[in-house]
Formats: C-alpha cells, sequence, structure tokens
C-alpha cells in the first residue's frame, strides 16, 4: 500500500474539539491561547486558536470532535483512501466560494473523532 502522507503531501492540519456553546468554545481556544500564544478567531460555527485548535460552538461531528488532515489534492485523496477501504460520506463535501472543494468527510469515526481532509 502507498504511503498517502507522501503521496498527498498529508498533516495534520488541526483538532477538533467539541464544546457546548459559543461561550465554552471562545473559553476553550481562549485557553489554548494562553498556553501557545495563538491567536483567536471565529468562523461563527468555531474558534479556533491558531490554525492548530478548532473549537466547535455546539456539538461538531465526532463523539468526541475530529481531526482534519491537509492534503495538496483533495478529491484524489479523498479517491485514493475511498478506493483503499477507507469510505468517504459523500454528502459532507464542503467548497469553498470557487467551487473547488475545501473538505470531506470519512464515514467512519476512529476513538470517537471524525476524521475529515481539508484543502
Amino acid at each position: 500500500m502507498d504511503d498517502p502522507r507522501t503521496l498527498f503531501d498529508m498533516h495534520i492540519a488541526h483538532v477538533g474539539i467539541n464544546a457546548a456553546s459559543p461561550e465554552e468554545s471562545l473559553a476553550i481556544a481562549s485557553r489554548f491561547e494562553k498556553l501557545m500564544s495563538l491567536p483567536v478567531s471565529s468562523t461563527g460555527i468555531s474558534h479556533f486558536a491558531g490554525t492548530f485548535i478548532e473549537v466547535m460552538d455546539g456539538k461538531g461531528r465526532g463523539e468526541k470532535g475530529h481531526i482534519g488532515f491537509h492534503v495538496n489534492d483533495l478529491r484524489a485523496a479523498a479517491a485514493w483512501f475511498d478506493a483503499n477501504g477507507f469510505e468517504i460520506d459523500q454528502d459532507s463535501w464542503a467548497f469553498k466560494e470557487d467551487g473547488s472543494p475545501r473538505l470531506v468527510y470519512f464515514k467512519e469515526e476512529i476513538a470517537g473523532f471524525a476524521i475529515h481532509l481539508c484543502a
């Protein structure tokens, strides 16, 4: 089996944490800001601490949260994983304003974490 890290320059983009509310999300992101000097920003559905940590404003995907993996070719990576037995959730594709793919989730959670690929 080929190594997807090499094929798609894959690396961890961020770890997602599920919070109970927007207030809790901001509080958690703020703790990471203090811990690692990561600036906090809001997307409207989550708070980021730098690019490492995404805290969902409410229950996000995954029992415990999610892990995002950046790839250099999202469509090719999704097709490769799907062909290698890791089913893609076709209903989860999200797109940028220009129509290019932004992210897609796998159907399977691992240890309570949803996994997605992102561009």
